[in-house]
């Protein structure tokens, strides 16, 4: 008596008895770029190769001269003042927001890791940047540092003139205290001159009352440094 062949019960996803087929070439999808988003030193000198950049603002944060610097722009005798991030619910603060793809962003975290965690005494929180751009439609979620009064670096407040003082006296291996104020303000001036920033200009004003010769050139960021040019009407 013949029996009927059964068939072959079929493993799922090929056919019984017939090679594998090739796997097919990754598609995996490129990893997303970061935004890092800088309101000290960062807007004038990233340090880090970038895909493109743009002026703009983050909301509920003031700057302040408040996180001590003994390296940058200070030493371990005469501390550095430079900026740091408070929470403010009805502030805003302006900066340079960077934008990092594919290999840049291993290696502008290494950078910024070391130059801004380990040297600086910040952390590292997410925030919504509004760029300066009219045709911009949402915020874009950048990477922003911020020294908190945990760390051991930190100063905390003080008058406008004693922190003025401070920075007039202090220097580091990136350079005096004294430009890294002026950079920055120039930075608010020319590129964000809708802006208020009161604490930044009453330093920058208690620095020059006191200042023996003002030597305050108009060697700006334009011509100095990355940041993007403001076209002059």
């Amino acid at each position: 008596m013949k029996r009927d062949p059964q068939r072959p019960q079929e493993c799922p996803g090929r056919p019984q008895g017939q090679p594998e087929p090739p796997s097919p070439p990754s598609s995996s999808s490129p990893e997303p770029p970061l935004w890092i988003f800088g309101y000290g030193s960062l807007v004038w000198r990233p340090g880090f190769e970038f895909t493109s950049r743009k002026v703009g603002f983050i909301r509920g944060y003031s700057r302040r001269f408040w996180q001590g610097d003994t390296f940058h722009r200070g030493s371990e005798k005469a501390p550095g003042r430079v900026v740091t991030l408070m929470e403010d619910g009805g502030a805003c603060t302006w900066g340079v927001a960077y934008e990092v793809c594919g290999e840049q962003i291993a290696a502008s975290l290494q950078y910024l890791n070391m130059r801004e965690a380990v040297l600086g005494g910040y952390d590292t929180k997410l925030v919504k940047f509004h760029p300066q751009d009219k045709d911009a439609e949402e915020p874009i979620q950048a990477l922003v540092y911020i020294a908190t009064p945990q760390n051991p670096s930190y100063l905390g407040p003080a008058s406008e003139e004693d922190i003025a003082a401070q920075i007039m006296a202090s220097s580091g291996c990136a350079g005096h205290n004294i430009e890294y104020l002026l950079r920055l303000a120039d930075f608010m001036r020319y590129f964000c001159p809708q802006a208020e920033d009161k604490h930044l200009f009453s330093i920058e004003e208690a620095l020059i009352s006191i200042l023996p010769c003002t030597c305050h050139t108009e060697e700006t960021l334009e011509e100095t440094s990355g940041v993007p040019q403001k076209t002059k009407s």
